[in-house]
Formats: structure tokens, C-alpha cells, sequence
């Protein structure tokens, strides 16, 4: 009988401890009290790709778009803030699919891509993946 407590009283023992020691947070509940105690700090850091994709969409993407007439008349309006003739996006409307496919027809007849430069040409050069 002695053995039967012991055991109940250590396996409730290592329940708490595993429910205590799981953390899990509820995005959906919100605690004043805890945050007053413990205040959550999230330091959000832009990860390797995203930077990647920020250069690309800041310093590619976005000025061989707005070279493109069709584009400007259809996507974007006139920046009023700046002095130079300048077109950003116009955020007024929904994004559909036709407009990613304008864009990126503009962008692919800009960006015209050789034989030598295309990332096939290179994956056939390795001399293990290529002939």
C-alpha cells in the first residue's frame, strides 16, 4: 500500500512538472496583469531571403516596372511629394492576377535573359547535374 502512494504521488508529481514546463502562448488571450509583470518583447529581425527579396523588389523590380507605359496608366499614380516625375503604386484598388502578369510581361521583355546568363545554362555547366 506504502509502494501504491509513492508511485501515485510521483507520477502526480512528474504531471505538474511536465504541465508547468510546456509553454505554450494563447495569442487570443490577452493578460494585463502578466504583461505588467513580465512584459513579452519580440525583436523582430528581416531574415536573409527577405532582405534578398526587398533588394530585389526596391532596386529591380520596381523601376523596370515603372518604366513601362501600360503599367504606369493601368497600376500606378502620380507621386505628389517629390519633385521629380515619380510613380508609385496605387493601393486604391484590390491586387488581381492580371495585374502580377502585366507586370511581369513588362518586367521579362525589360530583362531580356541570353543563353549564357539563363540559371539552366549554368545548372547544365556542373559538371555532376550537366551533361
Amino acid at each position: 500500500m506504502i509502494q501504491l502512494i509513492k508511485i501515485f504521488v510521483i507520477t502526480l508529481s512528474l504531471l505538474f512538472l511536465i504541465a508547468c514546463s510546456s509553454h505554450t502562448q494563447n495569442t487570443n488571450v490577452k493578460s494585463y496583469d502578466l504583461d505588467n509583470v513580465s512584459p513579452t518583447v519580440t525583436k523582430e529581425e528581416v531574415g536573409f531571403m527577405q532582405s534578398i527579396y526587398n533588394d530585389f523588389i526596391d532596386n529591380e523590380w520596381e523601376p523596370t516596372i515603372s518604366k513601362n507605359e501600360s503599367v504606369r496608366e493601368k497600376y500606378m499614380k502620380k507621386d505628389g511629394n517629390s519633385t521629380e516625375m515619380k510613380y508609385v503604386e496605387d493601393n486604391s484598388n484590390a491586387f488581381t492576377l492580371q495585374e502580377y502578369v502585366d507586370k511581369a510581361a513588362a518586367y521579362s521583355g525589360e530583362k531580356i535573359n541570353d543563353e549564357n546568363s539563363s540559371n539552366v545554362h549554368r545548372l547544365e555547366q556542373m559538371p555532376v547535374i550537366g551533361k
